[in-house]
């Protein structure tokens, strides 16, 4: 594809949109393509979910940082160069066979973004907000997880100064 308007073509309209957006930012000067590569490049490699992915997998072959990632969330993420950046505390909490945790922000999204990557459109959405916490098991059900009556559900709910992860099972 050498021709440019082919190119063009084939990109979706939030990629049409984005490059539109920035190209005014930068003819405006309120911007700059460094300062854009700067952000896109934090949030390709600084920030995310692979952060999550590596505490999580460091917790799973390593039962000591475990032990310390359940005492203190915040100093153990903090061993691998991640934290909140708001400054937040970090709670992690452990799903086990018998207790299934489950996150909220009841007041508007709070969520440790950094460490997992910025919150789904539905972790945001009044209707789960406001309905996880009072028929969780429902909500988790419409996401097709279908927990046993046996398993404990239990809900927490996040705040600026306090956020929360949930440290999955590890799979057999």
């Amino acid at each position: 594809m050498d021709n440019p308007h082919q190119a063009a073509q084939t990109q979706t309209d939030a990629a049409l949109r984005t490059r539109a957006l920035e190209s005014l930012l930068v003819e405006k000067g309120l911007l700059t393509t460094d300062i854009i590569d700067e952000v896109v490049q934090k949030y390709e490699q600084d920030v995310g979910p692979l952060n999550g992915a590596k505490v999580v997998a460091r917790a799973w072959i390593d039962l000591n940082y475990k032990r310390r990632l359940l005492e203190d969330g915040t100093a153990a993420i903090a061993e691998l160069g991640f934290g909140d950046a708001h400054g937040s505390k970090i709670v992690v909490l452990e799903n086990t066979s018998s207790v299934h945790h489950v996150v909220v922000c009841t007041l508007c999204s709070c969520y440790p973004w950094s460490i997992l990557g910025l919150p789904p459109n539905w972790y945001k959405s009044y209707a789960y907000r406001s309905r996880v916490v009072r028929e969780p098991r429902v909500v988790l059900r419409e996401f097709n997880l279908d927990l046993p009556d046996s398993v404990e559900i239990r809900v927490w709910d996040s705040n600026s100064d306090l956020r929360y992860m949930v440290l999955p099972e590890r799979p057999a």
